[in-house]
């Protein structure tokens, strides 16, 4: 899901009863020191074998889907390609790239992939940047191949690729870049981190609950969970939005971003285009209502109840809150509100159907006009929550081996609530107080848009933070992002112009301009409570 313009409870007895039917894991076989690269095609694995194994020089295209284009190779690496079945039913790719054995820094990192899965594309861009680092990198196309990362189709009547997707296809991943390694390199391996954003995001904390002993440190961007809850709270948003009179239209998202960042923008001292701290913006549409009949500077009252519903969140028939709503300051930027929630082809409406349509009511002809929110969340928990949902607060296990959380999530994005973060993070906090604070960091990140892009700086490196806390340093408590003039092409690692810079602070602390230095300077701000 990381950007559809680019990507895009666990809990429960569903997942004891999951966990406890788990076969036990089968030893890894023994392997021999393997000499070259291509040397490594037909390598046994536990779940199968390596089908290729190809040097590529850096700069060589790295095409990942037959016909299309490819993104030149940053450095030079082994190429390794390898399905892997580990019940019937399940067929799933994975690749692990290897740095030359001079340039290995002795890690791995696995890759999330995002929405729905659909290939290798979206790990890829995480793989080609770990690479250029000197990681091993490890990425899976989650056990099925499709068009689309908003195409579930593949789900329908498949229990085993929804297992595959929910939970497996990581793990297995994990497994077999470690059992590469092994046969590649002499020297051990001296850490294993994973990063994700958005269901990458969901991938990562899957892994720290419910496979703690495979990475070492996680990073999860983002992450879409619960999966369930999240899925419904799309649908209802795309009913809502899509209701006659309803619909916002780009002239009126403009008005609610004008007004939103006029009420708030200059709350932090600094007037840049960004709410730095959306939870003290408490902006209300309403008062943007037409009192004499419709216009152009004005909002209908169909237009105001979506914008609230946006801005609050759906609620339960009883009032309730049932998932957190969207920050203001972004309701007309590129990628936002006008992809991911308004008109009939929004990314809530293509998720939320496809979700309720292969993998709840094993309907490929349901429709989201027959949407409830209470009946269908409750049907998918029951039917897919426990394979899904990434919510649970247990981190113990994790924990007692050393590991390290960093969470992040922009406040501008508008495809997951960045209030659904915070909330997790508090819940990790409430249930494990010491543990937490020695193990979790989340940054929020203001005007960062659906894991990348946005009008704030927001190309960071989460995984130098994880990696230097993770080896005995000091937890982060700081880390600095950059604005570029291409944002994606910095965040894969192509030529792209650095403009300002901005601290991203460990919450609850946020930015705080010292009202002298350049507030397009990091060095400017430093790290404060929240109202000091």
């Amino acid at each position: 899901m990381r950007a559809a313009s680019l990507l895009l409870l666990a809990g429960g007895s569903l997942l004891a009863a999951c966990t406890a039917n788990e076969p036990a894991p089968a030893p890894t076989p023994a392997v021999q020191k393997i000499g070259s690269c291509e040397a490594l095609t037909g390598l046994a694995l536990k779940d199968g074998k390596v089908d290729a194994a190809t040097s590529l020089a850096g700069g060589a295209m790295v095409n990942l889907e037959a016909g299309k284009p490819g993104l030149p190779a940053p450095a030079a690496f082994c190429r390794v390609q390898a399905t892997l079945s580990p019940v019937p039913g399940s067929s799933i790719k994975v690749e692990v790239w290897l740095p030359e054995r001079a340039g290995w820094n002795g890690k791995l990192l696995g890759a999330g992939n995002g929405g729905f899965g659909a290939n290798m594309l979206l790990p890829s861009l995480l793989m080609r940047g770990a690479v250029q680092k000197g990681y091993a990198a490890v990425g899976t196309d989650m056990g099925h191949v499709s068009e689309a990362d908003v195409d579930a189709s593949w789900a329908l009547n498949a229990p085993e690729k929804v297992r595959d997707y929910g939970w497996r296809a990581n793990h297995v991943g994990a497994e077999t870049a470690k059992q590469v390694i092994a046969a590649y390199y002499e020297g051990p391996l001296a850490a294993s981190y994973f990063h994700g954003c958005s269901d990458g995001g969901r991938q990562a904390l899957t892994l720290a609950q419910r496979y703690p002993a495979d990475y070492d440190a996680i990073i999860a961007g983002a992450p879409a969970m619960p999966w369930t809850r999240m899925a419904s709270a799309f649908a209802n948003n795309a009913v809502t939005a899509n209701k006659p009179g309803g619909d916002l239209s780009m002239a009126k998202l403009k008005l609610l971003q004008a007004a939103s960042l006029g009420q708030c923008d200059a709350l932090d001292g600094v007037k840049d285009g960004v709410i730095d701290d959306p939870r003290a913006c408490h902006f209300d549409p309403a008062k943007l209502a037409c009192k004499g009949g419709e216009g152009a500077d004005c909002l209908t009252p169909g237009e105001v109840a979506t914008a609230k519903l946006f801005y609050e969140g759906p609620k339960t028939a009883d009032g309730k809150s049932f998932y957190p709503g969207f920050a203001p300051g972004a309701e007309a930027e590129a990628g936002t509100w006008s992809q991911w929630l308004t008109g009939k082809t929004s990314q809530h409406v293509k998720f939320g159907t496809a979700f309720f349509r292969y993998f709840v009511h094993a309907n490929p002809d349901w429709q989201l006009s027959n949407f409830n929110l209470e009946r269908d969340y409750a049907l998918a928990k029951a039917r897919v929550g426990g394979d899904l949902d990434a919510d649970r607060t247990d981190l113990g296990a994790f924990y007692k081996r050393g590991g390290k959380l960093i969470l992040y999530h922009g406040w501008n994005d508008a495809g997951i609530p960045a209030q659904n973060t915070v909330d997790y993070y508090e819940r990790l906090v409430a249930a494990n107080p010491k543990a937490a604070s020695t193990s979790v960091r989340l940054f929020m990140v203001p005007g960062m848009s659906h894991c990348l892009a946005g009008p704030g700086p927001n190309n960071f490196d989460p995984l130098a933070a994880l990696d230097g806390w993770r080896r005995g340093g000091p937890a982060p408590e700081r880390i600095i992002a950059t604005k570029y003039d291409n944002d994606l092409f910095a965040y894969i690692g192509l030529p792209a112009k650095a403009g300002r810079t901005r601290p991203l602070c460990a919450f609850p602390k946020v930015a705080k301009w010292d009202s002298k230095g350049s507030t397009d300077d990091a060095a400017s701000f430093t790290c404060e409570a929240p109202g000091k």
